[in-house]
C-alpha cells in the first residue's frame, strides 16, 4: 500500500529556519514484496528482452536466407546465361575468322585479276603490239612479244611505268623476227618489277 502526505506538517522538523519553510509532500511506497518476488520480476524481464532478442535475430536469420536462396536462384540462372554468352562468343569467333579466311582469299584472289585485267587494257591501249607469253614470278613480272617497231615497243613500256603497278620497266631484249618476210617485226622481252601495291 502506497500513501501520499501532500499536506503540510504543522509542526517543522526543523525549528531554527523558523515557522516560514514549507514541508515537502513525502511519498511512502510501502512494502514492495519478497526479494524472491523481486528476483522473479527481473528474471521474468531479462527473459523477455532475451526473447525478443533471439526472435529478432531469428527473423533476420531466416530474411537472410530466403535473400540467399533468391541470390543462388539468380547466380544459377546467370550461370546459364553466361554458358549461353560464351557458346555464342565461340561460334561469333568461328564465324569471323571463316569470314576472315574468306575475305583474305577473295583479295588474294582479286591481285592476279587486277593485273591481268590492268596489263589486257594497257596493252590495247598501245598501238601494233600484241603480248604472246607472261611469267609472274612474285616479285616481278617477264613479258614477250611482238610489235611493229621499236617505237611501239618504246610506247609500250612507258604506258606500263603510268599505271603504277610497277616499280620499273626494262627491256631485256629485242631484235628483229626473220620468219615474217612480208613487213618488218620485232621480238621483244620486258621485265616488269612489281610495287608495293
Amino acid at each position: 500500500m502506497i500513501r501520499i502526505n501532500l499536506l503540510e506538517n504543522s509542526k517543522a522538523k526543523n525549528k531554527r529556519a523558523g515557522g516560514t519553510a514549507a514541508a515537502l509532500p513525502t511519498m511512502e511506497m510501502g512494502d514492495m514484496g519478497s526479494p524472491k518476488l523481486k528476483v522473479l520480476v527481473v528474471l521474468l524481464l531479462a527473459g523477455a528482452v532475451n526473447f525478443s532478442y533471439w526472435y529478432r535475430l531469428d527473423r533476420q536469420g531466416k530474411t537472410i536466407a530466403a535473400q540467399m536462396q533468391t541470390a543462388l536462384q539468380k547466380n544459377r540462372e546467370l550461370g546459364d546465361v553466361k554458358a549461353r554468352y560464351l557458346e555464342r562468343q565461340t561460334q561469333a569467333n568461328s564465324y569471323k575468322r571463316r569470314v576472315d579466311v574468306i575475305d583474305s582469299l577473295r583479295a588474294g584472289q582479286a591481285g592476279p585479276v587486277n593485273l591481268l585485267a590492268m596489263l589486257g587494257e594497257t596493252v590495247n591501249g598501245t598501238e601494233a603490239v600484241w603480248l604472246s607469253k607472261m611469267d609472274d614470278t612474285g616479285a616481278s613480272l617477264n613479258l614477250e612479244g611482238t610489235a611493229l617497231s621499236t617505237d611501239a615497243v618504246a610506247n609500250l613500256i612507258a604506258n606500263l611505268q603510268k599505271t603504277g603497278f610497277f616499280k620499273t620497266v626494262e627491256i631485256k631484249e629485242t631484235f628483229q623476227d626473220d620468219a615474217i618476210k612480208d613487213m618488218q617485226a620485232f621480238q621483244f622481252t620486258l621485265t616488269c618489277e612489281k610495287g608495293k601495291s
